[in-house]
């Protein structure tokens, strides 16, 4: 039997297994790239640099799409599968909060703080330990462990921003000595819903009303921001699964 013969049988009986190392590398590198638009959001407020993280998470969709796709066809997998699928949805999940923290701040008119900026800067620092990781899992597995180990760590570090944030979000002081032009305006806006209300009145509840109103939406935002972290360190588990079954 010639060679080109017998080399398409054993193609047909023993199909190539994917480079899913080098699929998944290819997958946190997007990640990394959303998370570093991110940040560059909450530094910018920039309507461009939002419309990036959305346009990467989109990207991040048809990248979790080939590669369960190819899982979902593959005879063989160098890693076990469901290691595989979990470790891609986790990463997609990051990168749809990463879209949702962005969406949901430009629909409210919200601006990014201290806290969001923090935060996002962890989740990048987070993601980039992933992306270490998964490149050096292929030829140095055992190296691998100490990036997963960063990006546990990352997201313990965020939590610790995000327990502040929501201490300082609720602290009506710290509220009324930073009131910003914006705040003022959406007080004024209430004042209709109070015409029978003398002009004192209505300024004390307008003003109340305006601080939950604050906290509502600070809160929505800081919780998306804070699952991402979760899961970083979700992605990072799997990452330490893979590497101690390979290794």
């Amino acid at each position: 039997m010639e060679s080109s013969t017998l080399s398409k049988l054993l193609r047909w009986f023993v199909p190539e297994t994917p480079d899913f190392y080098e699929l998944l590398v290819e997958i946190c590198a997007n990640v990394a790239e959303g998370t570093a638009a991110l940040v560059d959001f909450m530094k910018t407020n920039d309507d461009a640099t939002a419309e990036r993280v959305v346009a990467i998470e989109r990207a991040g969709d048809r990248l979790k799409r080939r590669c369960l796709d190819t899982l979902h066809r593959s005879f063989a997998t160098p890693i076990d599968r469901e290691d595989i699928f979990s470790a891609v949805n986790n990463l997609d999940t990051v990168l749809n909060y990463a879209k949702s923290t962005v969406s949901e701040m430009h629909a409210l008119l919200l601006p990014p703080d201290e806290h969001t900026l923090a935060m996002a800067e962890l989740l990048d620092k987070g993601a980039n330990a992933l992306l270490d990781g998964f490149r050096e899992l292929a030829s140095e597995p055992a190296q691998a462990e100490r990036h997963a180990e960063h990006a546990r760590k990352s997201e313990r570090d965020t939590e610790k921003v995000y327990r502040a944030a929501l201490a300082e979000l609720f602290d009506a002081e710290h509220y009324l000595a930073n009131l910003t032009e914006a705040h003022r305006d959406e007080a004024a806006a209430l004042e209709v819903l109070l015409t029978k209300l003398d002009e004192q009145e209505r300024r004390d509840v307008t003003s109340s009303v305006a601080f939950v109103v604050e906290i509502m939406k600070r809160r929505e935002i800081y919780r998306h921001m804070s699952n991402a972290a979760d899961r970083v360190a979700i992605a990072a588990e799997t990452l330490h699964d893979i590497i101690v079954k390979v290794t």
